[in-house]
């Protein structure tokens, strides 16, 4: 009995902290080429979803470390969105980020891209596993596609075994010519097949599947500032305060 009140607890609690989440209704497609402009007509049948740059105080309060010079919102203010469909062939993400500075040096897939400029998304299918995907693209159009095992909040990745032919993502991305006001745009668009993410469960997502996902970028213009679709406490390893997606 007593191991049933705490079963129980532990499953009020965790839909409790479930509740808060965003969810976003992602829409079936048929398979189109990837141009990183968004230039399909997909592109143009599912809305746009905001990245909320994150400022000190609020990543403070929500437990990350943040030194005192750190930038806030009010020193950039860049915009960020995002648009998400899938397909029976695997997941299609296209983020627009505004900019007036690039900051991407590394020029090669699987590195350290997270320490420049950078759009992300994480996929937690089954949230009864501890794994989950990640994937990073550079505004260079490099990537960082990583299996995340993560227990008790000890993340560790896992470059993809067999990263070939029909496992290998589809990625492009497009810089855009800034204005007068010197802010411009970079585009990214990726595919993720489901054959790479074989290794979780719920896969491949139905028409009334859910997962856990969250959406993030990191401009470097001078410090790091970050962005989110959903606010995570330390970093944005948290998948208990990822958001929802329900296919459609």
């Amino acid at each position: 009995m007593r191991l049933f009140i705490l079963s129980a607890i532990a499953f009020f609690y965790n839909a409790a902290a479930f509740a808060q989440e965003k969810a976003i209704t992602v829409q079936k497609t048929t398979d189109f080429a990837v141009t990183g402009d968004g230039s399909d007509n997909a592109w143009g049948t599912t809305a746009w979803h905001m990245i909320t740059q994150r400022n000190s105080n609020e990543l403070k309060n929500a437990g990350w470390y943040i030194t005192e010079n750190r930038l806030t919102i009010a020193d950039i203010q860049y915009q960020t969105r995002f648009k998400i469909l899938y397909s029976d062939k695997g997941i299609y993400c296209l983020y627009e980020c505004q900019d007036s500075l690039i900051t991407a040096t590394i020029k090669e897939d699987f590195g350290d891209l997270f320490n420049e400029d950078v759009v992300e998304a994480f996929f937690w299918p089954d949230t009864a596993q501890v794994v989950y995907f990640e994937y990073e693209l550079s505004p260079r159009n490099y990537e960082l596609p990583l299996i995340i095992f993560n227990k008790n909040g000890n993340a560790n990745g896992w470059l993809p075994f067999y990263y070939r032919g029909g496992r290998r993502t589809v990625h492009a991305v497009k810089l855009n010519t800034a204005g007068a006001d010197k802010r411009f745009t970079w585009t990214a668009e990726f595919f993720i097949p489901y054959a790479l993410l074989s290794s979780l469960n719920n896969m491949p997502p139905a028409k009334g599947s859910t997962w856990r996902a969250n959406f993030y970028r990191i401009d470097y213009d001078r410090e790091p500032v970050y962005s989110s679709w959903q606010l995570t406490r330390g970093s944005y390893h948290d998948p208990e305060k990822f958001g929802l997606l329900q296919f459609e």
